[in-house]
Parts: C-alpha cells; structure tokens; sequence
C-alpha cells in the first residue's frame, strides 16, 4: 500500500479529542466578576497553575477562563510525552546551564512524580504510563552522539541504559534502529486531552470557577490589582498568571519571544496481535529518533501507533490560524516514512491527520517573568516539551506572585530570559536559513555549518 492510500480515510481532527469521554464546555462568562487570582489560558499551563493554587491555599478565589475549550490546541493534540526535563533535553540544558543543571534534573524529576501523583489523587484516567523513552540512532554519527550523551548524563548521577543494535531491535524492531540510550525513569506516556479534562475536573472540584469560550482582549491595571477584558464582561482580579504560550501574549513586550511553529502527526489504526508481535515493542516505550528533524512515535492504549514530528513550519509573521493545521504534503512525507521504518507494517491505514502550533523560544525550554509590578506572571516558550514543564511553569508563576524566592525562582533558568527574535522578514529568512542547516546536517554525517555554529557560540537557534 503506498503512502496516499494509507492516508485516503485519514480525519483532519486529532485522535485525542475525538475520545468520547470529552466533557462538555462550561459556560462563558457574561457581566463582570472579582476574584483573587484570574488564570488565562485553559491549557496545562492554566489548568495547573488553578490546582496548584487551591491546593496552597483552599480559601482563594480563582478564577480561569478559556477563549475556547479547555485543552483544545496544543494540550489536547500533542504526542503524549510526559518528560521530567524542565531543559528540553539534557544536551540543551548542558550547554545552557551547566552550572546547575543537576539541580534542573532533580526537580524535573520531583515535578514529574508531582504529576504522577497528582493524577493518581485525583483519579485523573489519562493513560498513564510510567514507560521511559528511548532515543534512536539511525545513523553512525547519531550512535556516536547518543554514547557522548549517555556518558556525560553519569556525571550528574543520572543512568541512561545503552541498547546496541540488538538490545534495542529486542525492545521494538526496525531495520533502520542502530542503537539508542533508554531513560527508564524520567518520561511517562498519557492521553493528553484525558488530562487536560481530568485538570479540568479537579479545579472545578476544588472550588476553581471556570468560564469556557471566554476570551480574553485586553489587560490594563486597576486600582490596587488588573482588569481583564472579556468577551462579555470583565475580571478584576488582585493577581493575574497567563498561561496562554503559543497565542499573542496580552503582555505586549513578551510577544517577540515566541514564534509559532507547526508540527504535524498521524494515527494508525489499532494494531493486530500480529502486527503488534511483528515489531515487538513490549515495554511500551515512548520513541524518538536523533536526528534534527527527529520522529516522536509511541503507542496509544488501544496499539495504535501515533508518528509525528519531521517538518516543522514556520510562517511568516508569526500567524497563528486553524488552515495551517493540515498539511497535505508533510502528511505525505510522515506516512512514507512511517512504512520505511516499519516496513512489516505493510497495509495499516491512518484514521487521523493533524497539526497545531508550538510556542518556541531561541533556548529551546520555558522562560518565566512579572508584568505590572508583580501582578501578573507568565510563563512561554516550552517549545513542543510542556506537557511535564508546564506544571513546574505553573509553581513558578505562583512562586512569583507571591514574591517568594523558592528553590525554583533561585534557579538561572528563572532568572533569565532568551534572546528575543528579530522583526521580519529577518525572523523568517533565519528560521529558514537555520532549517536547511539543519536539514543539511542530518545529510551530511552532522556536520554543522558555519551558520549552525554561529547561532551554538551565540546560544540562538531554532529547534526542530
């Protein structure tokens, strides 16, 4: 079957949230309203920054708005790759903070059991699974890297466990696997619309008043606190965190920070007994390979497998619009290369197609700071990693309000902030530039080129 044919059926919606538990939307909010903390943003970012608020302190009034339903975009459509890095990655974070990255580590993985017991607290039924992930070399230069990772992971007490060629083709099998390094204990897998309706749940339950299909327009200061435009009314609130990432940040100067890019997947049909022992992949592991224009693929509850990843798009001007959600052509490419991977999968369709868009910073990994003299705090840029770090974004924009210096806001992380993008069209032409380099060096054994290692010496990039 070729690629075409394997796609003829495909729906253009994500597999998540077509889930039949999917709750219905609360009501907007109409007429005007007061409360301690407004949270704007129904995503994990605002969902976790409402329970985290309650849960510190029951008597608060909070209050979260969501212009459409709660995790409809980026939290609802993602891979389900629940990571501890708070860095995007060990190797990023290494050349970032190297200086405290061990204690990066010890609280990613403190925020991820966080997480896992949050949802067990709850009963929040997202899927979960306790997994790890492993990260594939496909090519001798990628297995060379992966080592160099592995090695210098054990400095900092961590263990990754090394798979040669047939250690990993054990665990799942592919003709293209060389080899790869598995974190057994620092990523989880989960249906992520499950938990973002499970987030959901367990505000409202806690007393959280949550107001769905209520946009917010406009933020200005009132008196001693902030005042936010809706679509039919107004908050007043004393505090305000916005949780809102990839869309226009109602702080106006965050704004050339974050550039949304486009990422694409697909969702086979459920695999037969067969299908499932023709590529082994017992452990359930969540996979990705190393290249920079890597593959994410995992297994849903039902085998399934999800396979995304690859392009990544940017438009230029930064828009964000729901026609750039379907890609024809990157769906293409995604599914040839699913069957050249798994070439015994000869004959599985695709049920579901989809995109969305990423928020992404030139560090790769979440920046966090306050607007209006402390009132309001944000955090953005967790670059298609935020399905764990949004919960430690969420502690940290409660940390910040309430003008505590915690073991989080002590980090350099907090503390500083990426370079911001240039205006266009130089933004455009260099995310373009960075993206041939990038591809360039996949093709070429790695090497990178004088514009890739340019933007390393600066600490500015784009990620794939």
């Amino acid at each position: 079957m070729d690629s075409a044919r394997a796609l003829s059926d495909a729906r253009p919606t994500p597999f998540w949230l077509e889930d039949p538990g999917r709750p219905e939307a609360l009501p907007a909010l109409v007429g005007d309203t007061k409360c301690d903390l407004l949270v704007v943003g129904g995503g994990y970012s605002g969902l976790w920054t409402a329970l985290i608020a309650k849960e510190r302190d029951p008597s608060l009034d909070v209050v979260l708005i969501e212009g459409h339903e709660v995790g409809w975009a980026a939290s609802g459509r993602n891979g389900g790759f629940c990571a501890a890095s708070l860095t995007h990655g060990f190797g990023n974070g290494l050349q970032r903070w190297p200086g405290e990255l061990g204690e990066l580590e010890r609280q990613g993985l403190v925020n991820l059991q966080a997480m896992e017991d949050a949802v067990k607290r709850y009963g929040i039924d997202c899927e979960w699974e306790r997994t790890g992930e492993i990260d594939i070399a496909t090519q001798p230069h990628q297995l060379e890297e992966l080592h160099e990772v592995a090695e210098a992971v054990a400095e900092y007490g961590l263990d990754l466990t090394v798979l040669d060629a047939d250690q990993l083709r054990a665990q799942v099998d592919s003709p293209t696997f060389l080899g790869g390094i598995w974190d057994k204990e620092g990523v989880a897998m989960l249906h992520p619309a499950k938990l973002a309706w499970g987030l959901k749940e367990a505000c409202v339950a806690l007393g959280v008043r949550v107001f769905e299909r209520t946009q917010a327009t406009d933020l200005a200061e009132y008196g001693s606190g902030m005042a936010v435009r809706t679509s039919y009314g107004r908050v007043y609130a004393r505090r305000v965190a916005l949780g809102t990432n990839v869309f226009p940040s109602l702080v106006k100067r965050v704004r050339p920070y974050i550039v949304p890019v486009y990422d694409y997947a697909l969702m086979t049909e459920p695999l037969t007994d067969e299908q499932m022992a023709a590529i082994g992949w017992g452990g359930r592991q969540g996979l990705s390979d190393s290249a920079n224009k890597f593959h994410y693929f995992r297994l849903s509850a039902d085998n399934r497998i999800l396979w995304g990843g690859y392009d990544t798009i940017y438009h230029f001007g930064s828009h964000v619009r729901a026609e750039y959600d379907q890609r024809p052509e990157t769906f293409q490419t995604l599914a040839r290369q699913f069957f050249q991977t798994f070439p015994q999968l000869e004959g599985v369709r695709f049920t579901n197609a989809w995109g969305g868009a990423i928020d992404t910073c030139s560090r790769f990994s979440a920046f966090f700071d306050t607007a209006y003299r402390g009132r309001v705090a944000y955090a953005a840029g967790f670059t298609g990693l935020g399905v764990g770090a949004t919960r430690f974004g969420a502690e940290v924009m409660l940390d910040l309000l309430a003008g505590e210096t915690t073991e989080r806001t002590a980090l350099e992380m907090v503390r500083s902030k990426p370079y911001p993008f240039p205006p266009e069209p130089v933004r455009w032409a260099g995310i373009e530039m960075t993206k041939w380099s990038l591809d360039r060096s996949d093709r070429n054994g790695g090497h990178r080129n004088l514009w890739l290692r340019t933007l390393d010496k600066m600490g500015l990039g784009f990620d794939s």
